[in-house]
Formats: structure tokens, C-alpha cells, sequence
């Protein structure tokens, strides 16, 4: 069986969930030291002026090095209310955004403590608007996955080429809302996806990934 070992992700791009729908079992890692401007709590939408970055904030832990399963969200800057704000200005006018908004609105009313419950929830509610529903667990130690397990954690990362760092990745275009001006822009939030391609994301999904594992580098031991 492919395994892949993942970071947990706010509205990852639609690389990560490229790996979910390609591979057998998935484990996402939660004893990894906790880092800023990953994936982990950001994630990229296309809005009218080019891509944005969203930001979960999160409280400063009480130590130097904590786990990302204790990481809570911040309500500092009304955070909610900016992001839902800035996913209707992006994708008010997408094919598909109004028939799914209000299974993501109530993630923006309700609080969650911690930010791999909260990212957990939507990664769970984005598969089965997208109808696949991959084999996920989280580790129950750092870089507890069966071997021989491609591992991802830091290769999805935001300030990182996925054409250097996944050449499994192929990001095939699909239609998006600003295209004609901003051009196409791959590896966007899988809600980029998702809210202009509907149910035919799951083919964007299928054909945007090399089916045979590149195997990386095994995950080590800390």
C-alpha cells in the first residue's frame, strides 16, 4: 500500500490533496515541532489583484519548541471575519461558490481550540464535497508510518517550487475567475478548486498526479 506523510494544512493546495486522493494511506503528522509561515496555518487564494495569503493566527506557545498538536488558535484581528470576507470577494463570482459557502460558513462562526482540529474538520468536509474519501491518520509518534513512506511534511511548504520538490506534481489548469487578467495560477488553496470546478475537481485531482509513488526520502526518527 502507498503511504505518504503529510503536515496537518489550512485549505491546502490542491497539491496535498493531490497526495490524498493518490495514495493509500495517509499520516499526518502531528509531533513535528510547530513552524511559522507553513501551510500548517496559511493558506493561497486568487483574489482580484493576484494570489493573497490567509493566516490563522495562533498563540504563541509557552515553550521554544511545541508540538502541532498542542497549537492553538489566536482570536486576535477578527481573523474569522476577514477570511470568509476574503473568500466571498475571491469567489462570489466563481460557478460553484454559492452552492457550497454555506458548508464552509459555519466554519468561521464556530471557535475551535486547536488548529489541527480545526484544519482536520475542513480537510474532512472539503473530500467529501469532492466525494473521495482517502485513508488519513495521525501519527502516534514523529514520523510514525509504515515504511517505505514518501514524506511531504516539509515538501509542501509554501516558500518551496513544487516543480523542484514533487515532480510526482503536475498541476493541470483548470478554469478560475480571474484568469483573463491575472493569467493561471497553479497550486492554489483546493478551495480555488473546489469553487470553480465543483464536482469536476476530482478529475483536476486524478490527472494532476503521476500515479506511480516517487518515493522520497524515508522519515527519520526525533
Amino acid at each position: 500500500m502507498n503511504t505518504v506523510l503529510l503536515s496537518t494544512a489550512y485549505l491546502a493546495p490542491v497539491e496535498y490533496y493531490a497526495k490524498l486522493y493518490h495514495y493509500g494511506h495517509v499520516y499526518v503528522e502531528q509531533y513535528d515541532h510547530y513552524v511559522k509561515q507553513t501551510y500548517r496555518n496559511r493558506c493561497t487564494i486568487a483574489a482580484p489583484d493576484g494570489p493573497l495569503a490567509l493566516t490563522v493566527p495562533t498563540v504563541k506557545p509557552d515553550t521554544p519548541k511545541c508540538f502541532t498538536r498542542d497549537i492553538r488558535i489566536s482570536d486576535h484581528g477578527n481573523w474569522r471575519h476577514l477570511h470568509w470576507n476574503a473568500l466571498e470577494s475571491a469567489y462570489n463570482h466563481t460557478p460553484f461558490f454559492e452552492y457550497y459557502k454555506d458548508e464552509f460558513r459555519p466554519f468561521y462562526e464556530k471557535r475551535y481550540e486547536f488548529l489541527m482540529d480545526f484544519n482536520d474538520a475542513l480537510c474532512r468536509l472539503v473530500c467529501s464535497l469532492i466525494d473521495f474519501s482517502p485513508c488519513m491518520e495521525r501519527t502516534s509518534a514523529y514520523g510514525d508510518a509504515p515504511l517505505p513512506a514518501d514524506d511531504f511534511r516539509e515538501r509542501i511548504h509554501p516558500k518551496k517550487d513544487f516543480r523542484t520538490e514533487d515532480p510526482q506534481f503536475r498541476p493541470l489548469p483548470y478554469y478560475q475567475v480571474f484568469q483573463s487578467r491575472l493569467g493561471f495560477l497553479p497550486n492554489l488553496s483546493i478551495v480555488d478548486l473546489l469553487f470553480n470546478m465543483g464536482p469536476e475537481s476530482i478529475l483536476v485531482l486524478r490527472d494532476s498526479h503521476d500515479p506511480l509513488p516517487y518515493h522520497a526520502s524515508a522519515p527519520s526518527a526525533s
